[in-house]
């Protein structure tokens, strides 16, 4: 009967913010297909220039700096500029950078086109978060961002199925300029669909009422500085700290983990990583769809994402298997898992933020805990190129992965028990 009266209540108010819910799913997409490109060719690319595990790892490493730095900077850019303007500049930015590496001859030429891509690439997320937040109530939050973060599962499916074609019909170089132009083609929709919801003369008055039924009273502006004095921002920082890097490992060492211990190749990569992907996929909607209903159900936000969170954070446990598992099938399905659970727990962590900031904080504090996850990023990547390095073994990187969302969650509870608003009334 509550589903029903809720399909009802959607119907009257309208859906053209699922609309602008959609775009921000394509522009993740693209984002990730951009990413993920490196990590598809590492075998062909270490093959031609002789790299070592440390080299590849160093161009790694040359994203998440940049990355990092970009999420500290573009949050706050996108609180002050909006996210329509913001947004236009960070797609064509990364866009041109993930061409660029079409260029590169050395592991230096790599790295440089890695760390532009980096910085471009950090407008997505505080953007698509700023986006959601002003876009949609607080009860169906949670399910926007899990469906715009499933973007970035079809993208890894989108490159495992476009990138070995193109490389082997064309050349490497071409797999990195046709995914990079990807971007141009979303700036167009951008640009004809996107105005804020008060701009936006598609958008009802009806559905306009409903997505402000989370009134804020004032928009004056959040010094930067500011959002460092609240338990919620570092609640938020940490958790994406622990978190984060276990997702860079699956991006860019999953196609190597299964050449070296399965033998799959490039032409043969599609299959496992689209099984691993759409999984993800599953979660990440599944996820954000666990907490949105049982708040809809009469459930505190705080027991409500906590809850869909701990059930995402025992769901990584088994991928510690993932290294000695007995078949490439059983692997896949660990890792998979793993993903889902990863981008279940995502959609929730990132909700976090609109749940405890007003919406004109929300661009700067995702930023800020997207820089702290960045860093995770930046140190997982040489952990793992050294241990591979010295010891060939994926192992100790599992154990790791399987521990680190329990880990987070605790600490995210003991620094928010009850995940009160960051900021009281006088301060908005």
């Amino acid at each position: 009967m509550n589903s029903t009266v809720s399909t009802l209540e959607t119907a009257r108010v309208g859906s053209y913010r699922w609309s602008i819910c959609a775009l921000l799913f394509f522009a993740t997409t693209i984002n990730y297909v951009d990413r993920q490109v490196i990590g598809l060719l590492k075998p062909t690319l270490q093959g031609q220039f002789g790299w070592t595990e440390i080299d590849y790892s160093n161009i790694v490493f040359a994203f998440q700096v940049a990355y990092a730095a970009g999420l500290l900077m573009v949050g706050r850019v996108i609180d002050r500029f909006g996210v329509y303007k913001g947004f236009s500049f960070a797609v064509v930015f990364w866009s041109l950078a993930a061409m660029a590496h079409a260029l590169a001859q050395s592991v230096m030429g790599f790295g440089i086109a890695r760390f532009a891509l980096g910085l471009g690439e950090a407008g997505n997320f505080p953007a698509s978060i700023k986006t959601t937040a002003e876009w949609h109530p607080r009860k169906e939050r949670a399910l926007a961002t899990g469906i715009f973060n499933a973007g970035s599962n079809v993208g890894v499916i989108v490159a495992a199925l476009v990138v070995p074609w193109i490389t082997l019909a064309y050349g490497w170089q071409w797999a990195f300029i046709v995914t990079g132009a990807m971007g141009f083609v979303w700036l167009i929709a951008w640009v004809l669909l996107y105005a804020p919801p008060e701009k936006q003369s598609r958008l009802s008055a009806a559905e306009l009422a409903y997505i402000r039924s989370d009134s804020e009273v004032s928009e004056k502006s959040v010094p930067w500085a500011s959002i460092l004095r609240y338990r919620q921002t570092w609640a938020f920082a940490i958790g994406k700290m622990l978190t984060d890097p276990i997702w860079w490992v699956y991006l860019f060492w999953i196609p190597d983990f299964l050449n070296r211990n399965y033998g799959i190749s490039l032409s043969q990569i599609g299959v496992p990583l689209i099984t691993i992907y759409l999984l993800a996929d599953v979660g990440s909607v599944g996820g954000g769809w666990i907490s949105s209903s049982l708040i809809r159900r009469g459930w505190s936000v705080n027991q409500g994402r906590k809850t869909a969170m701990l059930l995402c954070a025992v769901a990584v446990v088994p991928v510690v298997l993932a290294a000695r598992a007995s078949s490439v099938t059983m692997a896949v399905l660990l890792i998979g898992l793993a993903a889902a659970a990863h981008q279940g727990w995502s959609a929730n962590i990132f909700t976090l933020v609109s749940d405890m900031f007003p919406k004109r904080a929300v661009g700067s504090v995702v930023g800020f805990g997207g820089m702290f996850g960045a860093i995770g990023g930046m140190v997982i990547s040489k952990f793992v190129g050294y241990i591979l390095e010295w010891t060939g073994s994926y192992v100790p990187i599992f154990i790791m992965a399987g521990s680190a969302y329990l880990i987070a969650l605790l600490v995210i509870h003991i620094l928010v028990p009850q995940m009160k608003p960051a900021m009281v009334e006088s301060e908005r």
